[in-house]
């Protein structure tokens, strides 16, 4: 592909990534083009939108790049500030998809956090929300999905003949949790919170060659509170967690109960250390808690990543980091774009590799 081929249309939701991006992929290919092109969305006061294409985009290869859990982004409806949902940020992007009116030579659209992923499954009489949302998209015509740590990704099979790539940002956080940390590999465990969360606790598990836990929901099935069944108790599996490191690992930190449960079970287990990892940091009931819970020496540090919109007052906080993924999907996309294999990108093991290497580590 021509460096020209290709068109980055960033959604206001997704401004700063975006533009670090586009910076990544002119550095990958030595190159001062830009591949941004802009779009105007309006929105009427009843809260009905509009997207116009500021600029062509014919033939050319097009990835939409979107945050649909940016929760910062307002308008005024009927003369309220209205926050964005995640239903509104999806809309936008087929209003986008739409206004490109097939002149593109292909659409791929960019989620880092997939649209209704916790809807991935029907159990009764329920909306099946993701899958449904997906064929929404290839119905639209585009190309592709791109996400991040997909809550299940055997949603994709809702679109069997469209490519859907889903990439993991561990690689990223553990840079980032190297850069920070004293850090034993050898004292080290990796614990998932829940059985849902048990396939990416191994995933970061056979990474760093260490052994694995996992915690299960014990939940009390007669009753009913706020749509689901209670948890009565969080039961433990696995080796020992006495004077360990412990690494707790889930694709998204929404309130945060759970993830803080499961910390204090670990503590009355002797754990060392606590370190949660999570690819989405979303705070829906704010940080207080965690506040409180960092001061009575329940966790160590989070580490998340700048995939989706976090506030400035947690990213300033001294438990919290961020890891940068803007070249890692800088990278995925310039592989896409240029026809190149993405398999090295999939489970990409660089910085633990410097670390052993640095650390003379014996390696297999």
């Amino acid at each position: 592909m021509k460096n020209e081929d290709l068109c980055l249309i960033i959604m206001d939701n997704c401004q700063e990534l975006g533009l670090k991006v586009n910076n990544e992929i002119k550095k990958l290919r030595k190159t001062d083009t830009n591949y941004l092109v802009p779009i105007k969305v309006d929105r009427f006061s009843d809260g009905e939108g509009k997207v116009t294409i500021m600029d062509t985009i014919r033939g050319k290869d097009v990835y939409i790049l979107s945050d649909t859990h940016n929760y910062s982004i307002t308008y005024k409806m009927y003369n309220f500030e209205h926050h964005m949902s995640p239903d509104e940020h999806f809309q936008d992007i087929k209003r986008t998809i739409l206004a490109i009116m097939g002149h593109a030579r292909s659409i791929r659209v960019v989620m880092p956090f997939l649209y209704a992923s916790r809807q991935h499954r029907r159990k009764s009489r329920e909306s099946l929300d993701c899958a449904a949302a997906l064929q929404e998209l290839k119905n639209l015509g585009i190309s592709g999905i791109v996400t991040f740590d997909a809550h299940d990704p055997n949603v994709q099979n809702a679109i069997p003949t469209l490519p859907f790539d889903n990439f993991f940002t561990t690689n990223d956080m553990l840079k980032e949790f190297l850069k920070n940390e004293d850090f034993e590999i050898e004292n080290t465990l990796v614990v998932s919170p829940d059985t849902g969360a048990m396939d990416r606790a191994r995933f970061l598990a056979d990474i760093l060659r260490v052994d694995v836990g996992m915690f299960y929901k014990r939940r009390d099935i007669s009753k009913i509170v706020n749509g689901h069944n209670p948890i009565v108790a969080h039961e433990y599996l696995g080796a020992d967690v006495k004077d360990k490191s412990i690494i707790v690992v889930d694709d998204m930190l929404a309130s945060g109960g759970s993830m803080l449960d499961v910390a204090e079970e670990l503590k009355k287990r002797g754990a060392k250390k606590i370190y949660f990892f999570t690819t989405f940091a979303l705070f829906t009931a704010g940080y207080s808690k965690f506040d409180k819970a960092y001061k009575n020496g329940i966790f160590d540090a989070i580490y998340a990543t700048n995939l989706t919109y976090v506030p400035e007052e947690i990213l300033n906080k001294k438990w919290f980091h961020a890891a940068d993924c803007s070249t890692y999907l800088a990278k995925i996309i310039n592989s896409l774009n240029e026809g190149h294999s993405i398999s090295s990108l999939i489970k990409d093991n660089s910085a633990i590799t410097a670390y052993r290497k640095e650390k003379n580590l014996f390696q297999d």
